[in-house]
């Protein structure tokens, strides 16, 4: 049994507890929250104990941290986590700065601990299904990819880091776009080149801005990416190859091209993504597989930001880390 403790009960903090019960290695004994008013329901009605971070890292019970706490504290909380040996779970964004996830990683290594970060669409089956099939070589010579992720949060979401400029930079970016970048880099690698614009029409709230990126990859494909705050819910990424296309609309539907034939739209299963990513970090934790998002994509995935949100203040393209091991 892994006894765990969670750092953050907002909206996410409270679906990864719930998660966590259909993971039987996981155990929340504890949970840190600054509005304990808030959160003392909520803690009785699953068994955890409001407590403070310093007391989770000094007690010998607890094995893990899971972190669904606003970026701007995670470098701190990770590297003091790692120090105490606890094994960490934490929502992205891990950061905003691929050195300071660069820092965190290299505390987890160094303490011997998992640093698992929750790009929980990585689990989606459709696009389990979408990198094997660019894996596959099916689609031929891979050439381009498109993506878009809205969201609809800046209509349904009045408060919190998501609203922050200085939280959550380049508009829908940070809150959505972010997993279309590491979905992007999932399937094709590191990012060379962004050449990004922030469309702001009203400040709000809510506020109505759209994010467009034009990408080059280290291998020569390009891209395109598109996020809104303030539209319905919306998921897609398309990957175009010399032999087909694969195109992903939400967690089951991926559409098939290819030439010569009619569009084959494929209908996957859904599955529980939360609890298959806290599984994934139970699996690393006990040493049995590493976590699938891997360090390298993670810094991968936040050199193409940074670079996006430099190239918005400029207005001209910006190339990125390259560095991928």
């Amino acid at each position: 049994m892994i006894n765990c403790a969670i750092a953050g009960l907002g909206r996410w903090g409270r679906a990864l507890v719930e998660a966590a019960r259909n993971e039987p290695r996981l155990r929340i004994v504890s949970a840190v929250e600054p509005d304990a008013g808030h959160a003392e329901s909520f803690c009785a009605a699953h068994g955890c104990t409001l407590t403070s971070m310093d007391a989770v890292l000094a007690d010998p019970a607890i094995d893990a941290v899971l972190l669904a706490t606003p970026h701007s504290l995670h470098k701190d909380q990770v590297i003091a986590a790692a120090a105490a040996g606890k094994q960490v779970f934490c929502e992205k964004p891990l950061a905003l700065k691929r050195a300071d996830a660069a820092e965190m990683f290299a505390a987890c290594r160094s303490a011997g601990v998992v640093l698992a970060v929750g790009h929980n669409r990585r689990f989606w089956p459709s696009m389990q299904a979408l990198r094997a099939i660019v894996a596959s070589g099916e689609l031929g010579t891979v050439l381009h990819v498109e993506g878009h992720n809205s969201n609809e949060n800046s209509q349904a979401i009045t408060q919190g880091w998501r609203l922050s400029p200085e939280e959550s930079p380049g508009g829908g970016l940070t809150g959505a776009g972010l997993h279309v970048l590491d979905g992007f880099v999932s399937l094709l690698g590191p990012v060379s080149q962004v050449y990004a614009r922030l469309n702001a029409r009203e400040a709000g709230p809510p506020p109505l801005d759209t994010a467009t990126l034009t990408i080059v990859f280290v291998n020569g494909v390009s891209g395109t990416l598109a996020t809104i705050r303030a539209t319905p819910f919306y998921w897609r990424v398309h990957v175009f190859g010399t032999k087909g296309s694969a195109e992903v609309l939400g967690e089951v539907t991926m559409v098939l091209r290819k030439s010569g034939e009619a569009p084959a739209t494929v209908q996957y299963s859904a599955v529980d993504t939360l609890t298959a990513e806290l599984a994934a970090f139970a699996d690393a934790v006990e040493g049995i597989k590493p976590f699938p998002v891997l360090e390298a994509d993670v810094l991968a995935t936040l050199g193409a930001f940074e670079a996006a949100l430099q190239s918005m203040r400029t207005g001209h393209p910006v190339g990125c880390h390259v560095a991928y091991q």
